[in-house]
């Protein structure tokens, strides 16, 4: 059995059975998976290698069983280009301090 090594975000089809799923983990012995349907699975590193796999492109419907858009999915290039846009919430406040006088409601 030719075992595919274990990427986090990659998607393998077991051939034994068809089903489809993403590595979404991988811990010391540990590789945690996602089924196209949601449901985790976790997998030793010795039942991994005794599984027959095919690496696959990720499947275009994915996200429907769990009803994200393309709003709702961002990827970290999104995330990081937010965040050059994000502005400290303090330089928002006002000062107590108008032209010299305090205001002292």
């Amino acid at each position: 059995m030719a075992s595919l090594r274990p990427q986090v975000g990659n998607w393998y089809k077991d051939l034994e059975i068809g089903q489809l799923f993403e590595v979404v983990a991988i811990d010391d012995d540990t590789i945690e998976t996602q089924l196209l349907e949601g449901e985790l699975c976790e997998y030793d590193m010795e039942s991994w290698q005794q599984l027959q796999l095919e690496s696959v492109e990720e499947p275009e419907d994915w996200r429907e069983v769990f009803e994200l858009s393309d709003d709702d999915y961002r990827t970290w290039d999104d995330s990081t280009a937010m965040m050059d846009q994000w502005t400290n919430p303090l330089s928002e406040i006002e000062s107590d301090v108008v032209n010299g006088i305090l205001d002292e409601y």
